[in-house]
């Protein structure tokens, strides 16, 4: 495994202010959030994969409202059939039983079994019904994970993760694209050695592939971090720089 399990770390942070500017809909049963460019333009797409959160966190959604103000059409799925874990959740919570489906009120799980569907209605509404010549894929934390397993022609053309996690070897061998990554200094979901795991892998490949290390962040900083705090700050606009410099360069003409 190239990026542990998923943490307590996983589910803490800030919520950020602002308005959502997107809309919310249903796709095969499944809530999206989506927006477009100004220009209308639907000839690039984004699909965002979120942390364990999920798609109505307020801080996803105004990262993929400002995906679409530069230029592409972004969905945001619901991979957790409407039971995300909530922002800094208080009391007894058991990571392995919420990814078991105890939690769920139908038991379903957050597995790739139930994840994967969700993904690929997605990708096949993006390229069907939005025309999409072209997708990218950005996956937080929890999302990182299917974007590397999807990361091929016909589905993800060119990835993007930022502090991912539980991310198998495996997965990432088989990557046949583009692949950037933003890391946090301080993360036990994605410390230095899988880092360096990861690298070795990616030597292997014959793909582009970009790892920005930031200093003085924990896990979580490029979505859920502390906006007041000035070097978490730098660090969350870096790393969505980074992810529009990858785009730019590997998904566009």
């Amino acid at each position: 495994m190239t990026s542990h399990p998923a943490t307590s770390c996983c589910y803490q942070g800030f919520k950020h202010g602002g308005q959502p500017q997107g809309t919310l809909a249903m796709l095969n049963g499944i809530e999206i959030y989506t927006n477009h460019p100004p220009n209308g333009s639907t000839e690039y797409g984004l699909l965002i994969l979120t942390d364990i959160i999920g798609h109505r966190f307020i801080n996803a959604q105004l990262v993929a409202d400002q995906f679409a103000m530069n230029g592409y059409v972004v969905m945001i799925p619901d991979l957790f059939y409407g039971d995300p874990v909530p922002l800094n959740k208080a009391g007894e919570f058991n990571m392995q039983k919420w990814r078991a489906g105890e939690y769920h009120p139908r038991g379903t799980n957050h597995v790739p079994s139930t994840v994967d569907p969700v993904v690929e209605a997605c990708l096949e509404h993006m390229r069907t019904k939005f025309k999409c010549k072209k997708i990218g894929a950005v996956g937080y934390c929890f999302g990182g994970k299917y974007v590397v397993r999807y990361l091929r022609p016909g589905q993800i053309d060119v990835g993007y993760t930022a502090h991912p996690s539980h991310i198998e070897a495996g997965e990432l061998k088989n990557a046949k694209g583009p692949l950037a990554i933003a890391a946090a200094e301080n993360d036990a979901i994605f410390p230095a050695e899988k880092r360096q795991e990861s690298e070795a892998i990616l030597k292997k490949l014959d793909v582009p592939y970009q790892i920005n290390l930031y200093s003085g962040v924990n896990h979580g900083f490029a979505v859920r971090g502390d906006q007041k705090n000035p070097v978490v700050r730098y660090a969350q606009q870096n790393s969505f720089l980074q992810a529009l410099e990858w785009f730019k360069e590997y998904l566009g003409e």
